[in-house]
């Protein structure tokens, strides 16, 4: 039987990207997003065995609706993969406002923990699965601009952990954390000079969603089936570049 897969954030950019790749593989997939319209047209782009759930992941009704409207559909839940995200507040973290600051971390950690839940008391607790949360590589640095995105995605990381410990070993939960990806969200960062961030990674290029959902799509197979509570950075060899100083 088709494994079944519930991606959000899922209209465009790496989203998208793994909803694309898991549903090649057979996979039937549930993808969530604010934006109707680019919902619509994934789902398109998808194929028959693709389901649309529009809302915001900010919203814990719309997150159990998502649960509930893939198993469902489809009869179960196999993956789950928390990709929905917001880098606001942009700025220095001193002068972040506390609303805003609140509401990274609803977008960012409370919602994966919420889906996560449901996700376990619908279909997994019972019959196993594979979770994949999309951090950031930046939890292992710092950067300016980003400390409340970073903040909270290092929340999502230990998390992510664990998840992976309270969850095994019927579930799995593991992280990707990507480097700069070629996503609207982050074009505030690439479209300025791309040629010259690219010369600062090894691998001499930006990366683009589908690096990061061949590795999502890595991590949910059962070629991953003894990995769990990892973190999978896909960067470029950015942090690499980062900690080497040539003699």
């Amino acid at each position: 039987m088709p494994r079944v897969a519930l991606v959000t954030g899922a209209s465009r950019g790496i989203g998208l990207a793994v909803a694309k790749a898991l549903a090649a593989d057979g996979t039937a997939v549930c993808v969530t997003a604010r934006g109707a319209a680019e919902l619509d047209a994934a789902v398109g782009e998808l194929g028959p065995d693709a389901l649309a759930c529009q809302g915001d992941v900010a919203d814990p009704a719309h997150l159990d609706e998502a649960v509930a409207r893939t198993v469902e559909e489809f009869g179960r839940l196999d993956i789950l993969v928390n990709n929905a995200a917001t880098n606001a507040p942009l700025g220095p973290l001193i002068d972040a406002d506390p609303l805003a600051w609140r509401a990274a971390f609803t977008v960012n950690v409370e919602a994966p923990l919420r889906l996560t839940q449901a996700a376990w008391h619908a279909w997994m607790r019972d019959h196993g699965g594979a979770i994949v949360n999309i951090c950031t590589e930046g939890t292992h640095g710092v950067g300016p601009g980003v400390g409340a995105y970073g903040a909270s995605k290092t929340a999502l990381l230990r998390l992510t952990r664990q998840l992976a410990a309270e969850l095994a070993p019927s579930v799995r939960v593991n992280a990707v954390s990507p480097g700069l990806v070629r996503t609207e969200m982050a074009r505030f960062v690439w479209d300025r000079d791309e040629s010259a961030i690219a010369a600062t990674f090894p691998l001499a290029r930006i990366g683009e969603p589908e690096d990061v959902a061949s590795a999502v799509r890595w991590l949910v197979s059962d070629e991953s089936s003894w990995i769990t509570g990892t973190d999978l950075v896909v960067d470029g060899g950015r942090r690499v570049r980062a900690a080497y100083r040539p003699a």
